[in-house]
Formats: C-alpha cells, sequence, structure tokens
C-alpha cells in the first residue's frame, strides 16, 4: 500500500474523534492519524511518528484553535505520568465522552442501536477518590523517589502529590522518603534485583477513617522494624494497621502472598451500602466508595429483588455484591475462582450476621450450570466478570436456563458489548444500560445493563 502520510511529516489536521483511550482522531485523506493530548473540534499541528497499515499515530506540537473544554490539567507531571489520561478535558466533557464510548462501542459491536443508554453518573467531587493507592519507589541518582510509570515504562515519574489518591498517601509517601537508607528500605531496583523497598500500599476506610499502610519487601525480615513503625506513626499517627508483604520474585506483579502485620491488626474495615466489609492487604475492593455505592445501588434496582427471590452473584469477589443482594433477596449463591476472595466473603457474611448467602470456590461456567443440574432455580443472574467478559460456557448456561432477568456489571464497554449481543440473539431483551463514573481523569467507564427474557 502507498501510504498517504510519512513518518516526521508535519501536517495540520481537525480533531474529529476521540478514541477509548483518550487520543484525539484526526483523518487525512481517510487514513486516521490517533494524536495523544488533542481534543474533539481542535486545529492542531501534528508530527507523524508512527504508520502502519491501517492508521498511524502523531505527536501533538501546537493547538492552533482550542477545545471550549480542554482545561489546564492541575496535576504538574500529568504529560509524564501514565495515571490519567483526561485532566486536560472538562469533568463535563469528560462524562460526555465516556457516554459516547459506551453509545459508539454497544452500536459498533453489539449492533444496539435500539438499547438506551443513560447520561452517566458522575461524581460530585471527580478528586481524591481512590481509597487505595499502590506506589512504586526508585533510586533516582542520590534520591530516592516515588510517582508512577511512565506509560510503557517502567521508569518512575517523580511527584510529591497525586490528585486522586487520597492525602493520607501523599503525607506519607513524602514522609517516608528522608528516612528510608536509615530505615534500610533502599528502593527495589528491577535491574539489580536488590534492595528492600518495592512499593508503598495505602488503603484507606472511608466510612470508618481507618488507615493501612503495606509495605512490599524483598526481603522477609525487616532489619529495623520497630523504628520503621514509629516513623510511620510520627508521619500519620491515624494509622490503623501496617503490613509487611513479602514479594521476593522477579515479576511486575506488585503484592506477594505472604502478609504480616508488625502494627495493630491484619485488617481494617468500611462500609459500603450499611453493610462492613474487613479488607486486608490483598483483598479486592472496590477503589472508588462513593461510586461503588452508586454503581451497587443501580445493580440493586435493576435485580427488581422482593424478598422472594434465589439470586446467583457470578465473579463474586469478597461479597460486596452478593451481600448488599442478600438483604432483600430470598437467598444468594457466590460464587468466584479466587480462594482468598471467598474466605473473605464467607467472613464478611459472618461479621454483619448475614445468613442468606452461600459462597463457593471455583470457575462460574462450571458452578452456575452445576446448580442448575443439582435443580436449583435462580429469578436473577448477576455478573461482575473482569474486563475479558463473561466466559462462553456461562453465556451458554444463561441461554440455556433463562433466568427471568440478568444485571450484568461491566468494566469493559467492548467486552459488555460482545456479551449483550450473544444474549440478545439468545433470546434476552437488553432494556437498558446505565453508565458510572468510577475513574475521573482516566478513560475507563463501568456500566450497568438490564437484560429480561423476552
Amino acid at each position: 500500500m502507498s501510504f498517504v502520510v510519512h513518518k516526521n511529516e508535519q501536517h495540520i489536521v481537525n480533531i474529529v474523534d476521540l478514541t477509548s483511550e483518550g487520543h484525539g482522531v484526526a483523518k487525512i485523506e481517510h487514513y486516521p492519524i490517533f494524536i495523544p493530548g488533542a481534543l474533539v473540534g481542535e486545529k492542531v499541528e501534528i508530527k507523524i511518528v508512527k504508520t502502519l497499515k491501517k492508521y498511524g499515530f502523531g505527536k501533538l506540537l501546537t493547538i492552533l484553535e482550542e477545545s471550549q473544554d480542554r482545561v489546564e490539567p492541575p496535576c504538574p507531571v500529568y504529560d509524564a505520568c501514565g495515571g490519567c489520561q483526561m485532566q486536560h478535558l472538562s469533568y463535563e466533557a469528560q462524562l460526555q465522552q465516556k457516554w459516547q464510548n459506551v453509545r459508539q462501542t454497544l452500536d459498533r459491536i453489539g449492533h444496539l442501536q435500539h438499547v438506551p443508554v443513560h447520561p452517566v453518573k458522575g461524581m460530585s467531587e471527580p478528586w481524591r477518590y481512590r481509597n487505595k493507592s499502590q506506589v512504586p519507589l526508585q533510586q533516582q541518582g542520590e534520591r530516592a523517589v516515588w510517582g508512577f510509570y511512565r506509560p510503557r515504562t517502567h521508569d518512575v515519574v517523580e511527584t510529591s502529590e497525586c490528585l486522586i489518591q487520597s492525602a493520607h498517601a501523599d503525607r506519607i509517601l513524602n514522609g517516608m522518603l528522608p528516612h528510608l537508607q536509615r530505615l534500610q528500605l533502599e528502593p527495589y531496583d528491577e535491574q539489580t534485583l536488590k534492595g528492600t523497598l518495592r512499593h508503598i500500599v495505602v488503603r484507606v476506610g472511608e466510612a470508618t477513617g481507618q488507615l493501612m499502610v503495606v509495605l512490599v519487601t524483598n526481603v522477609q525480615k525487616l532489619a529495623k522494624e520497630r523504628e520503621i513503625v514509629e516513623q510511620l506513626l510520627e508521619i500519620e499517627p491515624t494509622i490503623t494497621s501496617i503490613v509487611q508483604n513479602v514479594n521476593m520474585k522477579n515479576t511486575n506483579v506488585i503484592l506477594g502472598h505472604e502478609s504480616t502485620p508488625i502494627y495493630g491488626p491484619a485488617v481494617i474495615e468500611d462500609e459500603l451500602n450499611g453493610i462492613t466489609f474487613e479488607i486486608s492487604a490483598n483483598s479486592f475492593y472496590q477503589v472508588n466508595r462513593k461510586q461503588t455505592e452508586v454503581l451497587y445501588d443501580q445493580a440493586l434496582q435493576y435485580a427488581g429483588l422482593t424478598g422472594k427471590e434465589t439470586v446467583i452473584d457470578a465473579y463474586c469477589g469478597i461479597g460486596t455484591i452478593s451481600l448488599s443482594l442478600a438483604k432483600r433477596a430470598k437467598h444468594v449463591y457466590g460464587v468466584e475462582v479466587v480462594p482468598a476472595a471467598i474466605a473473605d466473603a464467607k467472613r464478611n457474611a459472618e461479621l454483619n450476621g448475614i445468613e442468606n448467602a452461600t459462597f463457593l470456590v471455583g470457575k462460574s461456567e462450571e458452578i452456575v450450570p452445576a446448580w442448575y443440574a443439582e435443580g436449583k432455580k435462580f429469578d436473577v443472574l448477576v455478573v461482575d466478570p473482569p474486563r475479558k467478559g463473561c466466559d462462553a460456557q456461562l453465556l451458554e448456561t444463561i441461554l440455556t436456563y433463562k433466568p427471568e432477568r440478568v444485571v450484568y456489571v461491566s468494566c469493559n464497554p467492548a467486552t459488555l458489548a460482545r456479551d449483550l449481543k450473544i444474549l440478545h440473539e439468545g433470546g434476552y431483551n437488553i432494556e437498558e444500560v446505565q453508565p458510572v463514573d468510577m475513574f475521573g481523569h482516566s478513560t475507563h467507564v463501568e456500566c450497568v445493563a438490564l437484560l429480561s427474557i423476552e
């Protein structure tokens, strides 16, 4: 093929769309160019940095005509850090863009043009919303720094404040940096596999005010454990729990399997929709508590429970949705492949005195059909799968046994659209989709879809 553009050329283009990754889209003789940092409606000068068969990439050089939705990113390292992609777009416009992403994805992949997509439910305050921070540390010359990885690298972009994580995390990270050498917590080096401290994880129980600090280390035993505890408590006296997590593997996975409290309990508590949850160093727990309540309230509304229903919660995790459902259902059956999550779910049910919830370890695509084979009948099925969507066998099971209502909670519009198409073709009516913004200033959007049998 003969390319209409070539690497290193400069062009003036109009931005006509945004990708799901937040990149501006321009077209030169129908050839799409993706430009990070550009916004719809802008005229920009770009340099072509890469050309592929069907599309290319450009670098933004100059904004000649600026979008009315463009704002100045408040974060000084926004351009370098890979944590946020949309700080240069006003929050109201971010919500509109996320709605458009869901709408276009359902239309393109699912051919579901008839399905209503409601306006995105956004945050009242889209800053400081993360109740969990996982922050790498790195030695850069003579100085230890914290920050987040530059996109597609493991180079830490130094920062002193992250505007989407808790202020507690900023305070702890900044406070610890000057003391790392004295406390024998030198940052881990991925090249030499030496050094002690890999990450600092900070977890906040927003409803309870409880605070956990997790030190992810490359050693089994901390040389100055007592001094470390004293230093952390001096920096942040409200700390409830300090945990050492050991990860001595050469891996990109942040947390190891072994966690030991060195101060306070092994868990902190938080509340969602009036239910108390214990959170350990390794527990999966939604990072935006307020919007999680919005998301779960929507799922509960769609489930339409009267107290008489038997419900399946596939991909149930630590039981956050299951236990909310159990307060309104006859019985809830939760299934999750991660044994530690099911242990958490059972403990959380006991903690809240909830007896009408049963949890089982296993793959949803194997356990759910087995329940049906045993003669169990279910009125509502709730799925909250990972980004890859539902397993094909689970979709087949839904279409075989046809529960009256299906509530699909999704973190990926593309796999949601794919799965909804399959279920629609199998006889389900896709009634509506409600997007929810859980991750302001990023491109991610969650959705809840309601399906009923036709």
